[in-house]
């Protein structure tokens, strides 16, 4: 017997320790290339600043799109939750 799957969504998607340690380690990849190639030019510290700013600017539109995009799916499961509830039982086929 084969084990119900997850419907299409990877397991802890919505675990916020995982989107915590991703973002932390992200955001030290970048400081980290940033503090290199700083060291390597001698532009100390702008590259770094500006790796560590860009890497935070794309973590927050990251997440901004897909709150906005769960919370568009949440409210048309909604509508059609509410819609299918308010259909008269005389009008049902």
């Amino acid at each position: 017997m084969k084990p119900d799957s997850p419907p299409d969504r990877r397991l802890f998607d919505d675990d916020g320790a995982l989107h915590g340690i991703d973002v932390a380690l992200t955001v030290a990849t970048f400081f980290a290339i940033g503090f290199f190639l700083d060291r390597w030019l001698g532009t100390t510290p702008w590259l770094m600043i500006t790796f560590t700013v860009l890497a935070g600017i794309g973590f927050f539109a990251k997440y901004k799109y897909r709150y906005d995009a769960d919370m568009e799916r949440h409210e048309a499961e909604r509508r059609a939750r509410v819609g299918a509830d308010s259909v008269p039982e005389d009008h049902a086929s």
